[in-house]
């Protein structure tokens, strides 16, 4: 299926609603920063930024006029010592902003901001980006239900994310994959299969090559590989179940084909159930915050009419369970589709302990 057919041409943004707002104020996510996105488009000039190929990264770095450099500089050493430290300007003399790059694709359109330390030349970036429904939910998803925590930061209409380190997938594929060992292939092919698991259960969709990353993590004589999303602008919208399952995305066909070759059918239903499992004892043990979060989506509007009633019709032929038929709402299939999870993982482990009980 071609790309064009899979995706919509474009989402909307949408707006936080005072319920999910409320909620960010809650958990720490809502804080008070002195810079917003709007301020960040004021640029006087840019140039293209090229990579160590001399490919264009569809980033630009701008540049602004002397008087308000200073002063976005200073707000944007506020945002890094908020998301990062203790929101005091005590850091600020060993700080500097070395860029400001904005992408001109896709749907968010972020400025990217690199920070560097100047006694050490330590450096890392954040993200300022319009502030979406869509992406928040994402994120705190991300944050909930994914072994990774993730630190972001809202404020009106404007997001702030932290950097999610890693190589970039199509990178990776394009360049490290062909000189990995066969174990560390067939560690690959288990990632990927947890990580298509795990984007379906709890609805992220476009995850194409280049929107996660393959993080290398050194155990012992040999390299574990983690695979991370780093885009959430496509949680809970589109319509057709496969756009919430990489493994459908013409981009991730090596991971595919890796899969194939590296693991057999049984081992691949072994490495989902075990990703439904996790999913399942987070549900469980981030409940009342989970329980509210999913409150508000199903009451929110961050899709259309014609995308939820394709949704609920492909995951109920998917699952048959009669619960999606009665959704009205992106919040009520996701609501649906993390209670069939969590209740499949509590009937499984109710039957082991009542056949345990009957052995002994």
């Amino acid at each position: 299926m071609s790309e064009e057919r899979l995706m919509s041409k474009k989402k909307p943004t949408y707006p936080v609603c005072p319920e999910l707002d409320a909620y960010l104020e809650q958990y720490s996510r809502k804080t008070e920063i002195p810079i917003f996105y709007e301020d960040l488009l004021r640029f006087s000039g840019s140039i293209v930024v090229y990579d160590d190929h001399g490919e264009d990264t569809l980033w630009i770095r701008v540049y602004y006029s002397d008087t308000e450099r200073r002063e976005i500089d200073e707000s944007l050493k506020r945002v890094y010592s908020i998301l990062h430290s203790d929101g005091s300007d005590r850091i600020f003399q060993f700080l500097n902003v070395d860029a400001v790059d904005y992408c001109t694709f896709g749907n968010s359109k972020p400025f990217r901001i690199k920070v560097r330390n100047i006694l050490n030349d330590n450096f890392t970036y954040f993200y300022v980006k319009k502030a979406d429904a869509s992406r928040i939910y994402g994120l705190e998803l991300e944050h909930l239900l994914s072994p990774y925590n993730i630190n972001f930061l809202v404020y009106g209409n404007t997001l702030i994310e932290e950097h999610i380190a890693g190589i970039p997938g199509d990178v990776f594929i394009k360049e490290m994959l062909p000189d990995c060992s066969p174990s560390e292939k067939s560690q690959l092919a288990k990632e990927f299969v947890k990580f298509n698991e795990r984007c379906m259960i709890r609805l992220l969709g476009d995850m194409r090559s280049y929107n996660y990353v393959i993080v290398p993590m050194h155990d012992f004589d040999h390299v574990v590989y983690r695979i991370r999303a780093i885009d959430f602008d496509q949680q809970s919208y589109e319509g057709k179940l496969k756009v919430y399952r990489p493994q459908f995305f013409k981009e991730n066909n090596p991971m595919v084909d890796l899969v194939r070759s590296r693991l057999l059918s049984d081992s691949v239903d072994q490495y989902k159930v075990e990703e439904r499992s996790y999913v399942a004892k987070r549900i469980l043990s981030s409940h009342r915050r989970i329980g509210r979060l999913i409150k508000i989506a199903r009451a929110d509007h961050i899709s259309t009419p014609e995308n939820i009633e394709r949704l609920k019709s492909e995951i109920y032929d998917l699952t048959h369970d009669v619960q999606f038929k009665a959704c009205k709402s992106m919040g009520d299939i996701l609501d649906v589709a993390l209670d069939f999870v969590k209740r499949n993982y509590e009937d499984v482990s109710m039957r082991q302990i009542i056949e345990k009980r009957i052995k002994i």
